[in-house]
């Protein structure tokens, strides 16, 4: 089950490393417009704010890429939750697909981190 956990971890850290990517390089681009359903002109408005969003997504992968490095629960726990909780208020505040792109993967390798003890 750990390595259940570990592989399910290992991915969501994946998933924000390609956030960022999104966010910061592709976000004014074709691909990235499509992907955030945004206009040319709403994604040239929001840039600079995407580019610090996906700054941010890098740090949750960079932390969770810690804790699997580490072999660190309580790193892997923090990450994960702040991941959960990061999805549901985009979820609440952008849109509902956010839950299921973000905080649902996490949510599934917390629950596989905390049942393996």
């Amino acid at each position: 089950m750990a390595v259940l956990a570990d592989t399910v971890t290992a991915l969501v850290a994946l998933l924000h490393l390609g956030f960022l990517v999104l966010e910061m390089f592709l976000w004014t681009t074709p691909f990235g417009r499509k992907v955030f359903r945004q206009s040319a002109e709403q994604a040239q408005a929001t840039r600079v704010l995407a580019a610090n969003q996906g700054l941010y997504n890098g740090f949750l992968a960079a932390g969770l890429a810690w804790g699997l490095m580490a072999g660190s629960q309580p790193f892997k726990v923090f990450f994960l939750a702040c991941v959960i909780v990061a999805g549901a208020y985009g979820a609440w505040s952008v849109s509902r697909r956010i839950f299921w792109v973000q905080a649902a993967p996490a949510a599934v390798a917390l629950g596989l981190l905390l049942a393996s003890g």
